[in-house]
């Protein structure tokens, strides 16, 4: 795999975070997501509400039973916000007082994919909004030497190329762990068009990396951060996401 560019380390912009309608000086100043030029990659809004939970699991101080809820919380916008990029037909229902609404519904058939171990985490919140939905799985993992990743196993629903799909991983730092398991979706048929990345946070260079070798895939995203250290640990980040979850 080719090397990821590098991005020099640039702040996260501060800003201050609030209501439109409330005066400046009245907004605490706080670090914001990055903004991206890459058009199939999609930030969610940087309201109060989320630097709230990003600052929770940040804090190397919270415990492990709060870091599981307010994570959580921000599965459960990054999923929402997911499907609103699924396709949706008109969709007329009758009332019960007997009056038609024109609305929507949802078209095609779903599955998550998570990217174990740290993509499980995700699977609930997207249960939570997708009852019953079929969930499978792709383990790769990274040479900490090369950083490269390789993959060990895949169990994936066999009409797969008949869904659209929410691949599931908390952190994107080089990329390539998602290229791959793109890669491996590929191979059996989903079209790149029809997966959408869910990630809490992404380093710039792993957004550049994936937006390059993977550009008609979406990608959804809580947080750009600052870059990747000479390790590719992304920072200021939150540290390892999958042992901060599952590991007491």
């Amino acid at each position: 795999m080719a090397s990821v560019p590098r991005s020099n380390g640039v702040q996260s912009p501060a800003v201050g975070v609030g209501p439109s309608y409330r005066p400046e000086g009245e907004k605490p100043t706080a670090t914001v997501s990055r903004e991206v030029q890459q058009e199939n990659v999609h930030v969610l809004p940087q309201t109060p509400q989320l630097i709230a939970l990003l600052t929770m699991i940040r804090d190397k101080n919270t415990q492990r039973a709060d870091f599981i809820f307010y994570s959580n919380r921000i599965i459960r916008l990054l999923v929402e916000e997911g499907l609103n990029h699924l396709p949706v037909v008109t969709h007329t229902v009758t009332s019960p007082v007997g009056k038609d609404y024109v609305g929507v519904r949802f078209e095609g058939k779903i599955c998550g994919v998570s990217i174990m171990r740290a993509g499980e985490s995700m699977e609930e919140g997207l249960r939570e909004c997708c009852r019953s939905v079929r969930i499978g799985k792709i383990l790769i993992q990274r040479n900490e030497e090369t950083s490269k990743p390789k993959l060990f196993y895949d169990k994936l629903p066999p009409d797969i190329k008949d869904r659209w799909v929410l691949l599931l991983d908390p952190m994107l730092a080089t990329g390539g762990s998602a290229i791959m398991a793109v890669e491996v979706l590929k191979s059996k048929g989903v079209p790149e068009d029809r997966i959408l990345f869910l990630n809490l946070i992404a380093s710039p260079e792993g957004i550049e990396n994936f937006a390059k070798k993977v550009p008609k895939v979406r990608v959804i995203t809580a947080f750009v951060d600052q870059g990747l250290d000479a390790h590719n640990y992304i920072v200021p980040g939150l540290g390892d996401f999958g042992d901060r979850f599952y590991t007491l």
